[in-house]
């Protein structure tokens, strides 16, 4: 059924949970939830005693933002990769991208006919040439019949 032109926001149908349901355990939060915390729970109880202080050291260390508290496991985090300026292969050429290797190639392929152009070997630079030697004809001709009407 159509709502009409006032609708109301998603935010009005939202199931918040007393703390009276929450600690009966009647809670509308999913379980997988709980299951998650319930694993982060048992992992102390099953470490032993010499890594704990190591462990400890890591938790105490401050996370920035929300890290500290809230645990997130998002596949789609990428995670920074860095590296150490000895590390860099400076022989190693990076990848064009497509766009990039297609414009160096249209250069090149301009490069290269300009230069065949200037030496006369494409087929526009013969037909240029064949007009300039007529052109040069007709001039010579032109200038002969000047001489021979002023010598006349």
């Amino acid at each position: 059924m159509g709502r009409g032109k006032f609708k109301s926001k998603p935010t009005g149908r939202r199931q918040f949970s007393t703390p009276e349901d929450m600690l009966a355990g009647t809670s509308n939060r999913p379980r997988t939830f709980r299951q998650k915390e319930a694993e982060h729970e048992e992992e102390p109880e099953e470490v032993s005693g010499d890594e704990s202080g190591e462990e400890s050291e890591e938790e105490t260390s401050k996370k920035k933002g929300t890290q500290g508290v809230i645990e997130i496991e998002n596949p789609n985090l990428v995670k920074p990769k860095s590296l150490k300026a000895r590390d860099v292969d400076v022989g190693k050429t990076t990848e064009l991208s497509r766009r990039e290797r297609e414009e160096i190639e249209k250069q090149r392929a301009h490069e290269r006919y300009m230069r065949l152009q200037e030496q006369g070997k494409t087929e526009q630079a013969k037909k240029d040439l064949e007009r300039l030697a007529l052109i040069r004809q007709q001039r010579e001709d032109a200038a002969k019949k000047r001489e021979e009407e002023k010598a006349g």
